[in-house]
Formats: C-alpha cells, sequence, structure tokens
C-alpha cells in the first residue's frame, strides 16, 4: 500500500512539474524562441553550406579575397551605423515592452540615429576611397558592400529580439538566406562575377527589411515619430560605451583582414577568408543563443548559471568537431585550391570557446548588470593587444598570423571579462 501512495504522490508531482512549466509565461517564451532558434541555426549553417562550394570554384581564392577585403571595410561602416543599439535599444525596449508609447519613442530614436550616422559614414568612406590607393582600386566592390547599410538599418533584428519574437528573426532570416543562395546560382556564373556578390546580400537585407517594418508599423502599430535632433544625440550619446565595446574587435578582427588586404595578395586574404568561415558561422549561432538569451537575463539574472553551462557545452563541442574535421571540411566545401586554409581554420576554431565565454560573463552578466564602462574597457585592452600583435604576425605570416591575431585577442578578452565577472560576484 505504501508503495502505491508513493507512486501515486511521485505522478502527482510530475504532473504537477509539467503544470507548472505549461503555466509558466517566461518558460513558454524561452522555449518557443530555442525552437525558432534551433532552425535559424539550421538555415544559418544550411544555406552557405550550400553556397560555398559553387562559389569557391567559380570565383577561386583571389575573389574570395576581393569580398573579404570590402566586407571588412564596411564592418566599420555598419558598426557605426549600430552604435550599441542592439544591446542598449534591445535592453530599454525589453524592459518597457508593456508601454507602447515608450516603444515608439525607443524604436524611432534608434532608427532616425542609424540613419544619420548611415549617411556620416558614407562621407568618410568616400574620402578615404578617394585617399587611399588600395581602396581606390576596389571602389566598386567597396561601395556596392555599402548597400547592405540601408538593409541592415531597415531590418531591426534588436527590436525582435526585444520583444522576444524569435519568430519573426527566423522566418526573415531564412527569407533572406534563401534569396541570396538563388540568386548566388543565377548570377555568379564566372570569376569577374564576384563582384555580384555584395549587391546580392544587400537585395536580401533589403527584401527582408521592407517585410520586418510591414510587421512593426502596420501589425504591431509601432508609430514612427519625428524626433528631435537633441534626443537623437542623446540617444547615441547614451549607447557610446557599448558602441566604444563593439568597435574595438575591428582592430584586430576586420583590421586584420584589411592588412592582409595591403600587405599581401587577394589569394592569401581569400584562404584567411575560407578558413574562417565555419568559425563565422558557428560565432553566429552563439550570437542568436546570446541574443536569445539577453533579453530573458535582463528581467531574470538569477537563471545566468544555467545559461553558462548550456552556452559554453555547446561552444565547446563546436570547437573539437572543426579542429579534428578541418581538413575534410576544407576539401569538400572549398576545394584543393585552399587546402593551406585547414590550419587557419584549426587556429580560428579555438575562438569560438574564447567568444563564448565572453558573451556569457561579458555581454550577458557585466552588460546585462549595467557595467558598460567595465566592458568597454576590457574591450579595448584586448582589441589594442590585437592591434599591436597584428602588424609582425600578419605581416611575417600571412594567413597563419592573421589567424592567431584573432585566436590569441579572442583569448584575452574571455579572460579579462571572467576576471571581471568574478570580481563582480564577489561584492554581491
Amino acid at each position: 500500500m505504501q508503495g502505491i501512495e508513493n507512486d501515486k504522490r511521485t505522478g502527482l508531482n510530475i504532473k504537477s512539474n509539467i503544470s507548472r512549466i505549461k503555466n509558466n509565461q517566461d518558460g513558454k517564451v524561452l522555449a518557443s524562441n530555442m525552437v525558432y532558434l534551433t532552425m535559424l541555426q539550421i538555415a544559418s549553417y544550411l544555406f552557405p553550406l550550400i553556397t560555398m562550394p559553387y562559389m569557391a570554384r567559380v570565383i577561386g581564392t583571389e575573389g574570395f579575397g576581393k569580398i573579404a577585403f570590402a566586407s571588412a571595410i564596411i564592418t566599420w561602416i555598419q558598426t557605426i551605423a549600430d552604435w550599441g543599439f542592439n544591446y542598449t535599444a534591445t535592453r530599454e525596449v525589453a524592459k518597457n515592452r508593456d508601454n507602447p508609447e515608450m516603444v515608439s519613442t525607443i524604436f524611432s530614436k534608434v532608427l532616425w540615429a542609424r540613419c544619420l550616422l548611415a549617411l556620416f559614414s558614407l562621407f568618410v568612406l568616400i574620402i578615404l576611397v578617394l585617399t587611399i590607393p588600395k581602396f581606390k582600386e576596389n571602389a566598386l566592390i567597396i561601395f556596392f558592400t555599402y548597400l547592405l547599410i540601408p538593409g541592415h538599418i531597415l531590418y531591426p533584428d534588436w527590436f525582435f529580439q526585444a520583444i522576444e519574437k524569435m519568430k519573426y528573426i527566423t522566418i526573415l532570416g531564412v527569407l533572406f538566406r534563401l534569396i541570396f543562395t538563388l540568386s548566388v546560382f543565377l548570377f555568379i556564373k564566372e570569376a569577374s562575377d564576384y563582384i555580384y556578390q555584395p549587391l546580392l546580400v544587400s537585395f536580401g537585407y533589403l527584401c527582408s527589411g521592407l517585410v520586418s517594418l510591414y510587421f512593426i508599423l502596420i501589425k504591431w502599430k509601432v508609430q514612427l515619430k519625428a524626433v528631435p535632433l537633441r534626443d537623437i544625440w542623446h540617444a547615441i550619446k547614451s549607447s557610446t560605451n557599448i558602441f566604444i565595446n563593439n568597435l574595438m574587435p575591428n582592430l584586430y578582427n576586420s583590421f586584420s583582414v584589411i592588412l592582409l588586404g595591403m600587405f599581401c595578395t587577394p589569394a592569401h586574404t581569400g584562404l584567411f577568408d575560407a578558413g574562417k568561415k565555419f568559425v563565422i558561422l558557428s560565432n553566429t549561432g552563439m550570437s542568436v543563443i546570446s541574443r536569445t538569451f539577453f533579453p530573458f537575463l535582463s528581467r531574470k539574472i538569477d537563471k545566468h548559471k544555467w545559461y553558462s553551462i548550456f552556452s559554453l557545452s555547446i561552444a565547446a563541442s563546436i570547437t573539437m568537431l572543426l579542429i579534428v574535421f578541418a581538413p575534410w571540411l576544407i576539401r569538400i566545401f572549398f576545394g584543393a585550391d585552399f587546402m593551406d586554409s585547414t590550419n587557419v581554420l584549426r587556429i580560428a576554431s579555438l575562438a569560438i570557446f574564447f567568444v563564448a565565454v565572453n558573451e556569457v560573463y561579458g555581454t550577458n552578466y557585466l552588460i546585462v548588470n549595467r557595467h558598460d564602462r567595465t566592458m568597454r574597457n576590457i574591450t579595448l585592452c584586448s582589441s589594442l593587444f590585437g592591434f599591436i600583435i597584428s602588424f609582425p604576425l600578419i605581416y611575417y605570416f600571412q594567413h597563419i598570423g592573421a589567424a592567431l591575431v584573432y585566436t590569441l585577442s579572442s583569448f584575452v578578452l574571455a579572460l579579462l571579462s571572467y576576471i571581471y565577472y568574478r570580481k563582480l560576484r564577489k561584492h554581491l
């Protein structure tokens, strides 16, 4: 009889736990977001895996290198146009999402601020192209690549993240990747067609951006307001610490690609870019996890330990898989001409775990707890370290040196983030 009673109690406890999970709104939202996150990750891996082998064999190492060089330059422009709003605006909308008036105000300020910053960036870019010979030589692909900035501004994925509607990011992300994938096979037929790649990316972003604005302005009734210039300036000023935090990694990340383009041949740049492709794809997936949890942790920081175990376990697994299967991945997806990219992939794969450590203890702990200045200083130190070592390493070791710069800088960033996380925890 006692065993039967114990079984009944166990059954009741299981039913009670299931019922609690079903009735827990946060649990429902997080579970839903994780499902869409998984779908987006699959799309993030699947579509590039379809196009990469084709692109590698058609445009070759030089075409890859020229695309990478232009993309590295525009990465700086995109960072300026974002200005840290992807975190500060996300944080503010997440905390005020039950106030439609406040949400509309935040959305409007961010959109107009980003437009203003993009115009300023274009002016600076024109001056650079006119004054730097290497930029002038690649002017056409640089300006074609710049065209993704308007589409990027129109596609405010930070807003969907803030209201925890990952469903829409997934739909639009898949739509963008589908448009790009089909376009690659339609328009890129020979080596000289590499110039079309940034146009295809820009078109995909533009389509996704227009659809996203429909949902935000029409479906959810968010009002696009005329905002005084002083309010726009205040929004920019209040996000400056996060902007610096986002900008500084470019000193060792995209700047390494620019140095390769300046010191070495387009082929060296292409080898580095190919070797880093799987790392970028992995970091994109890890970033989606980080950004999914960011608004949740802004409200429930006590769940951070569970998130850290989950995120770091995935990052460690991906790192080990890429190191082991690097030669096969390069040969299958890029071909024999890119085999020198194998060591780049193995070295850069270590950075996946280091970047995840920074996301866990920096972005999703220090920034969530409004230690923006601390995170800015951490990123500044690690970025200056990467900037300093990039000149000798890239000059003497070309694409391998660029991979070392990326991984060593990511290690320093991860180490400092964890140290300051531990210091903060001691005072709580």
